[in-house]
């Protein structure tokens, strides 16, 4: 069972839940796209810079003793991109405006990233059914 269309449709609720979203993206840790929808970006290249901040970032925690990476936040002049870790084999990467409610973006991100951890981290170690012969 492959969990992309589970996880395109929790991307796409997680967006219509916070209008002020302009994308997201799930990818995996590798920086493979998992599922996309992220109108007017690049969904490869982003999927491949995520993997890159998520490298430093899972650095920065261990070196700062602050446990496994969670979450990362940056905010730019034209809004913010905010990455959540989704399990233990995948990432949810938001585009948001500037004018997003910071605490709605995390709440929901939270949320988000918790169920497509799920979705994808089952989907991995789930085996799939052998089909019956007739």
């Amino acid at each position: 069972m492959s969990a992309e269309p589970y996880v395109l449709g929790e991307l796409r609720r997680l967006r219509a839940r916070v209008p002020q979203l302009t994308g997201a993206l799930a990818a995996s840790v590798d920086g493979l796209v998992l599922a996309r929808d992220t109108p007017g970006v690049e969904p490869e290249g982003v999927a491949a810079l995520t993997a890159a901040a998520l490298g430093v970032a899972q650095r920065l925690t261990d070196a700062t003793g602050r446990g496994g990476f969670r979450e990362l936040l940056l905010r730019g002049e034209h809004g913010y991109v905010a990455t959540y870790a989704a399990g233990d084999s995948a990432v949810l990467t938001l585009l948001a405006e500037p004018r997003v409610n910071v605490g709605r973006l995390h709440l929901e991100g939270r949320r988000s990233s918790a169920l497509i951890g799920e979705l994808v981290d089952g989907a991995l170690v789930r085996p799939e059914r052998p089909e019956r012969p007739e």
